[in-house]
């Protein structure tokens, strides 16, 4: 069972607020609708934030780190223990979500939400209900008292998060595009064929192996069939750091905060949270399409355009951060230009 906090209806959209930035818009000296998305982007956080200045100064970025039984079957191209290895790099401020939190100016917390490490790592943020997922081609990866510690992980990061204008959620997991590849098919009833990809470089031997352990393990559990639920597919054949990005985000949402969303693992977790409460979705905004073949059809389910397509795939928050100094740009640009009265500029006849 979920707790009982996460299926509580989100906030709605403010309607005035999106349209008072739509009439704004009209206002100010440009010709309409010349900066085409940013415009659009600024009106749906002005309704999102209840605000008629829309923000995004102030932009925690929270990683969620999980280890994955499913590994042991061979779907990585690297060992597990980059899992914690990476986990010291974030700390230490070595790997790219780090640089780009500095240049950013943003916070970065990592929190270990079930990996293998036996002990804590100084600048870790741990809260995790075991070490590591189960093996999934073999018997269930969670149990439901671990999804729900999962969700409840995810709520408790975004509480310490305090009140930011957005959040970025970012991954670290070896082997964890199985498990998101798992999920998205299980959710949208497809093959692993369309939703596995090369995740940190497998060659198509591997790619071949990932696709048809999913399939089988799919078969397994019964999973390839409609109105599964996503409480059952989490537990099945998730991840820790998945189901805490899911939690997160439901959390975040809750308290009015959008949510940039990363790439392909960070929308599987953005489309399960979808499906727990629905009325989350409206605070989902998509960085960026991932290289990862699955992430457009997750994209398309959730209804989202990417902000930016620059073929990436490294996860850890990296696309949304890398996509956020647009989200300042149009929020600089709604709430600074001049309107045509304040610069006596001739409007159109």
């Amino acid at each position: 069972m979920y707790p009982e906090w996460v299926t509580q209806e989100c906030p709605e959209i403010s309607i005035a607020h999106r349209d008072a930035a739509l009439a704004r818009q009209a206002q100010l000296t440009k010709p309409a609708g010349s900066l085409g998305r940013l415009e659009h982007l600024a009106c749906e956080l002005a309704g999102l934030q209840q605000s008629e200045r829309p923000r995004a100064a102030r932009v925690p970025i929270i990683i969620f780190a999980g280890d994955h039984g499913i590994v042991a079957q061979g779907v990585s191209a690297y060992p597990q223990e980059v899992t914690i290895a990476m986990m010291a790099n974030f700390a230490s401020g070595g790997a790219a979500i780090s640089v780009l939190a500095r240049e950013l100016g943003s916070t970065l917390e990592v929190v270990d939400a079930g990996t293998l490490a036996q002990s804590s790592i100084p600048g870790i943020v741990t809260d995790k209900p075991r070490h590591g997922s189960r093996d999934f081609s073999q018997e269930a990866a969670l149990a439901p008292t671990e999804v729900a510690f999962a969700l409840e992980c995810g709520k408790r990061a975004v509480l310490r998060a305090g009140t930011p204008d957005l959040l970025i959620f970012g991954e670290m997991g070896i082997g964890n595009t199985t498990p998101s590849a798992a999920i998205a098919a299980a959710l949208l009833g497809v093959s692993a064929k369309q939703t596995a990809g090369s995740g940190t470089g497998v060659d198509a031997k591997g790619l071949a192996l990932k696709a048809r352990v999913i399939d089988e393990a799919l078969a397994l559990h019964g999973l390839a069939r409609p109105g599964v639920s996503a409480e059952e597919i989490l537990c099945t054949v998730g991840g820790f750091e998945i189901a805490a990005i899911s939690g997160a985000i439901i959390a975040a949402a809750q308290r009015r905060i959008p949510v940039l969303v990363d790439g392909f693992i960070v929308s599987v977790a953005a489309l399960a949270a979808a499906r727990i409460n629905p009325s989350c979705r409206p605070f989902l905004l998509a960085s960026h399409q991932s290289a990862e073949q699955g992430h457009r059809l997750v994209l398309e389910a959730l209804n989202k355009q990417p902000l930016i397509d620059l073929d990436l795939r490294l996860g850890e928050g990296s696309g949304a951060a890398i996509a956020l100094p647009l989200l300042r740009l149009a929020c600089a640009l709604h709430n600074d230009m001049a309107t045509f009265a304040q610069a006596n500029v001739p409007d159109r006849s």
